[in-house]
């Protein structure tokens, strides 16, 4: 069969920066016993009474095909939530419910670039940004972000890039480095994206897992709200990662035109589910803050045992599920430093390399284990790194 170029080359390098996740899975289905701090799924499983509203709602009989922009009741939710979080003016017409964060990001940048328009995005990244880009035709360029300015974009490295391209892809709060922007960060895109007329798609499917600062929306912000395309999830606020229930917020032309995109690709997302995470939102934020609650313990964990060695330095963790940590100091790159961590105790991490080249030098730990089970894993990866120095 001959393949389209533009599904064969949504990886051009082969690579799609998961070796090191599936030697781990490898590894333990040949039945050893692996430590996984790779994937940004929780070690609690979606809360009994938002199962107990999806079963209800497909016993009822909401298990035919839902409205494809979403069901009235869930977009008039979202578009509550955007407006009371952010104060931007939101209707349901500003909403789209599509199958989880990724599905929107591909809506998202299918309603701005046309086949070879270039689209910028912030390196270090969540893996599918480039292939999301290549996958409506787009071209990525990649602006990186800079460990010693904590991960934070300058506002002069996107306008270095931003000749000839046509949006940039951010996220805050950040996966992998778990930076929160500032308001000073994001000012200054605001700024850049007017300058050089891009669109801002802002994933924000992190909004509820914020430890230091405050998550600001850009739409927000004077001048962006016809300009900003915000993606959002139930997956990380409500631990409901297998249910795909995501969104794109946007001008009401452009959420029209992205209805049209839906009817043509997802057709949807079942009603059950829609109702289920219209039951979770119903909850407000003492679920969310419940469902978050393990990742700001685990934070602290982390700083504190950082605190008391000197061999790797983490990045401000500031939001997000996730340390990136430095370990520069040991002269091993996060690559080898992962692989040699997964031979020798069995602890899986994500190199930093795998999220761009801005990450080079570090690995990503998810704080996705249990208290103790990760402490003790922190533990003996600092003391790991400790002897890669000697």
């Amino acid at each position: 069969m001959k393949l389209s170029h533009r599904i064969t080359h949504l990886t051009p390098s082969g690579s799609d920066g998961w070796e090191v996740f599936y030697k781990a899975r490898r590894m333990k289905a040949a039945g050893h016993d692996i430590t996984e701090l790779t994937i940004g799924e929780h070690d609690i499983r979606t809360a009994k009474p938002i199962l107990d509203a999806m079963h209800g709602a497909a016993l009822k009989g909401h298990t035919g095909y839902a409205m494809v922009p979403g069901t009235d009741d869930l977009r008039a939710a979202v578009a509550h939530r955007i407006a009371t979080r952010t104060g931007v003016p939101t209707t349901p017409a500003n909403i789209l419910i599509t199958p989880g964060g990724q599905s929107a990001l591909f809506a998202a940048h299918h309603a701005v670039l046309d086949d070879g328009d270039t689209a910028l995005f912030i390196d270090p990244y969540y893996a599918t940004y480039p292939g999301t880009i290549r996958g409506v035709g787009g071209v990525p360029r990649a602006v990186p972000a800079r460990p010693e300015a904590g991960f934070q974009p300058q506002a002069a490295d996107i306008a270095a890039q931003a000749d000839g391209a046509k949006s940039l892809l951010i996220n805050t709060p950040n996966n992998p480095t778990g930076a929160v922007y500032s308001r000073a960060t994001l000012d200054g895109i605001a700024a850049t994206c007017q300058t050089h007329d891009l669109t801002l798609i802002s994933d924000e499917v992190y909004d509820t897992q914020v430890w230091d600062g405050t998550h600001i929306s850009p739409r927000a912000l004077p001048d962006m709200a016809d300009r900003t395309l915000v993606v959002g999830s139930m997956s990380k606020s409500h631990a409901m990662t297998g249910s795909r229930v995501g969104w794109v917020c946007g001008p009401e032309d452009a959420i029209t035109h992205m209805i049209n995109l839906a009817t043509h690709t997802t057709y949807g997302v079942p009603g059950y589910i829609q109702d289920a995470a219209l039951f979770a939102l119903s909850q407000g934020t003492e679920l969310e803050d419940q469902v978050a609650a393990p990742f700001q313990r685990r934070r602290q964990i982390t700083e504190t045992l950082l605190a008391a060695q000197n061999t790797v330095r983490a990045s401000p963790t500031q939001g997000a599920m996730y340390a990136m940590l430095d370990i520069r100091g040991t002269g091993l790159s996060g690559q080898d430093f992962a692989n040699a961590l997964l031979d020798q105790h069995h602890i899986a991490t994500m190199p930093g390399e795998s999220f761009g080249t801005a990450g080079a030098g570090h690995i990503r730990v998810a704080m996705t284990i249990d208290d103790d089970r990760y402490r003790t894993a922190l533990q003996t990866l600092l003391t790991f790194a400790a002897t890669q120095t000697a």
